[in-house]
């Protein structure tokens, strides 16, 4: 039972990852919207619309959960939720200056491991010097040599698209890519937090448990609290983005209707790639949100790299940048395999 436990938990981390690879391309796809159109409509989606209902569908008397636990609790998933939702503007401007491939790689490479070392050196520093952990560091150290051969080869893909477009990046109007390489930085960095509310929440799940939820779904209670803080900051800055560029007329443009499925697909598969990959966790074991949120970093980078390709990210590209780029594929998914191992020793 154990092991299928496992395998059924690392298969939704998996689906997790998927979802979190290609939630944002529909930002490549309202070129009549601007950013805060996009990334408002998606964040409505993702954020308001279905994470309550879905905690109050799966977990039996949430108002009973919340009340169960200490204050400190919930102002910590509020809070972490709110530094995610201010990563999530970095990511949205990020992936907008330097393209998908590259601003997804660097993205979730910073990620990965600010939201998984950090909080197990915190609470299981003795984890480090026992076989799960070193394996875990093996696979860390991997994935980071397959995100600097995957950086190498989008640096050399900008290279040629400046070179094919006469000394203008292709598709790259908002901005110098070094400003966006900071805008990447920030983006990893404080969008690992979400990682934080799900480690640093785990009395609402083990008060969700008692209360007659089941494990899957336990870490919906979190996640209610995580969405609404991330939705408010979101909902903020593009609000005052919307007033600033007098963009909101942008909503009702001729020929958008389509944009608003295209941010509805973005808020779901947003969302439900969280939700997933909290499921995950909860099968995995005690140290399943530890241990697992590398392994949905590497798959949402691999993901949005095939998905960036497909869409024609790499168009006009020499051979050797995309050979070097399907060698840090490779090298990315022995992460994955070495990271699942690590989970499964523990």
């Amino acid at each position: 039972m154990g092991a299928n436990l496992f395998i059924v938990g690392f298969l939704l981390m998996l689906a997790g990852g998927i979802c979190q690879g290609i939630f944002s391309f529909p930002l490549k796809y309202t070129s009549k919207w601007e950013w805060e159109n996009t990334w408002g409509a998606g964040s409505l989606m993702a954020l308001l619309l279905i994470p309550w209902p879905l905690a109050l569908f799966t977990i039996p008397g949430l108002g009973e959960v919340y009340a169960s636990v200490s204050p400190g609790t919930i102002v910590l998933a509020l809070l972490f939720g709110a530094g995610w939702g201010i990563g999530g503007i970095f990511f949205g401007k990020g992936l907008k200056t330097i393209g998908f491939s590259i601003g997804l790689a660097l993205i979730f490479g910073i990620v990965s491991i600010g939201g998984s070392l950090i909080p197990l050196a915190m609470n299981h520093p003795e984890s480090f010097l026992e076989l799960p952990g070193l394996v875990l560091l093996s696979g860390i150290v991997v994935m980071i040599a397959g995100l600097t051969i995957s950086a190498k080869a989008g640096l050399l893909k900008e290279r040629d698209q400046q070179i094919n477009a006469k000394g203008k990046i292709a598709g790259n109007s908002r901005g110098s890519f070094r400003i966006g390489l900071i805008f990447c930085v920030l983006a990893g960095l404080l969008s690992s937090l979400v990682n934080f509310g799900f480690i640093f929440g785990t009395s609402l799940s083990e008060a969700a448990v008692s209360m007659g939820t089941t494990p899957a779904n336990a870490g919906n209670a979190i996640l209610a609290l995580v969405f609404t803080s991330n939705f408010v900051v979101n909902l903020g800055f593009c609000i005052y983005l919307l007033i600033k560029n007098k963009t909101f007329v942008r909503f009702t443009a001729k020929g958008t209707g389509k944009y608003w499925l295209m941010t509805m697909a973005m808020g779901i598969l947003w969302t439900e790639g969280i939700v997933i990959y909290g499921m995950g966790t909860t099968m995995i074991g005690e140290l399943g949100a530890y241990l697992g949120f590398p392994v949905l970093m590497v798959v949402a980078i691999i993901t949005g790299n095939i998905f960036g390709a497909v869409t024609g990210e790499w168009k006009g590209v020499s051979s050797g940048p995309k050979k070097l780029m399907d060698l840090g594929i490779i090298v990315l998914v022995l992460a994955i395999i070495i990271m699942g191992l690590s989970m499964n020793l523990a």
